[in-house]
């Protein structure tokens, strides 16, 4: 195995070990303190309309805290935990989880019969803040009420230029945003040339959907710089609506990048300050350039060298990081590794 391959594993291994540093409770990680026994969730998965079990469906536990969201490194989703998949009687357990408050968004095998949900306190909804934060707690399972899927439905538009109206190919269209990874592409809705996109297997309800394409500010439905503030689309079972989106240029946030040896893929991730949801993502030669909207507060990390990521200023972490306030003006900040 070459040294590169090693250097490059090394550092996948680094940010993974921080992931899980991050999404454990403060007292597992004081040196010197016994890490706590870890719980489990459990529930049932049924049939909304039916009440009939429904196998395979598959849950991710979302942590509630931000600087746990924001412990994602490149080609990973923003979902927190594999919960694992129901039995064929509906049943789904989840073990070995860190003590903590949790979100469950619970995804169908079979996306034409049943939507994706965020498991809400009477039913399903598309809004990760409306949903049931569960605790899980030390050495104990936790019961979460029936889950009922409910009929899917489909969200189609078309992403343009704000300021030239013309079509975007390659947006990302994400219900629930990821790190991109430059060498094994999107694994997600992308537009085509044309800009048009397609997301199928969502349930019935509200869903902030966010854009993102290269060059131009990451958005929220309805042109929002955070999820808070987006304009969900009201999706309806078994029907078509339709969601277009303008991204505009939004302001210039860049800066140099000084280290010794630059990682390969390195980049600047933005995350949203008070939400940890990513913002803005931006790949790393000598430097780097992220789009933003004026009014956004971000957080930002480099993973740029064979050592840990560095947050904004010289921070370890997302909570200790400097925020950086997006005006109409560009700004400049740097990250010096060495």
């Amino acid at each position: 195995m070459s040294r590169a391959i090693l250097r490059q594993l090394t550092a996948t291994v680094t940010v993974a070990l921080l992931v899980v540093g991050a999404a454990a409770p403060a007292a597992a990680r004081t040196p010197g303190s016994v890490s706590p026994a870890p719980g489990g969730v459990r529930t049932v998965v049924r049939d909304a309309a039916t009440g009939a079990p429904v196998a395979r469906a598959c849950a991710a536990l979302v942590p509630v805290d931000a600087a746990a969201l924001a412990a994602v490194t490149l080609g990973e989703d923003q979902l927190g935990r594999y919960g694992g998949c129901a039995d064929e009687q509906g049943v789904l357990v989840t073990g070995d989880v860190a003590p903590g408050r949790y979100r469950l968004l619970v995804r169908p095998y079979d996306t034409t019969a049943h939507g994706w949900q965020w498991v809400g306190r009477h039913g399903g909804t598309g809004e990760r803040e409306r949903a049931r934060v569960v605790q899980v707690r030390a050495g104990a399972v936790t019961g979460v009420p029936a889950v009922r899927l409910d009929r899917p439905g489909t969200v189609v538009g078309v992403v343009t230029d704000a300021a030239t109206g013309a079509p975007v190919p390659r947006a990302r269209v994400m219900v629930v945003p990821y790190v991109p990874d430059p060498k094994y592409g999107d694994h997600g809705p992308t537009t085509d040339e044309y800009g048009r996109y397609t997301i199928t297997g969502l349930g019935p309800y509200h869903w902030p959907v966010q854009f993102a394409a290269a060059g131009l500010a990451t958005v929220w439905s309805g042109g929002a710089g955070s999820r808070l503030s987006a304009r969900p689309v009201r999706v309806r079972a078994d029907r078509t609506v339709t969601l277009d989106q303008a991204l505009p240029a939004g302001t210039s946030l860049s800066g140099t990048v000084r280290v010794d040896e630059l990682l390969t893929y390195a980049q600047v991730i933005a995350f949203d300050a008070a939400t940890g949801d990513l913002a803005g993502v931006a790949d790393v030669g000598s430097g780097y350039v992220l789009r933003l909207l004026a009014g956004q507060r971000v957080k930002l990390r480099c993973d740029c060298a064979y050592t840990p990521p560095v947050w904004h200023r010289d921070s370890a972490g997302f909570d200790a990081a400097t925020p950086v306030r997006v005006r109409r003006t560009p700004a400049v900040v740097d990250f010096d590794l060495r």
